[in-house]
């Protein structure tokens, strides 16, 4: 059973939020996953002087699955690199 770091999509058309899960690779992508580690929010709040997206991550439980074997995938690898 490999472990994948990715994201699950949800929310609505327009104001997605991609939700940083471990799961088994197998899974499909909204499948229930073993742990949630985080929140992405790709849309950019209109109303701060300076536009920016936010992440809320738990980075200690994301190092204990990198740490334990889990694969993240391309899109949460180039997100690992920002934080």
């Amino acid at each position: 059973m490999t472990i994948r770091l990715r994201f699950a999509v949800h929310g609505v058309r327009n104001n997605r939020i991609m939700h940083l899960v471990a799961i088994d690779q197998r899974k499909r992508r909204n499948a229930r996953p073993l742990e949630l580690l985080g929140k992405y929010y790709p849309r950019v709040e209109p109303n701060l002087q300076q536009p920016v997206k936010r992440m809320e991550w738990a980075l200690d439980r994301v190092r204990f699955w990198l740490d334990h074997g889990a694969v993240p995938s391309e899109a949460v690898t180039r997100m690992l690199t920002v934080v």
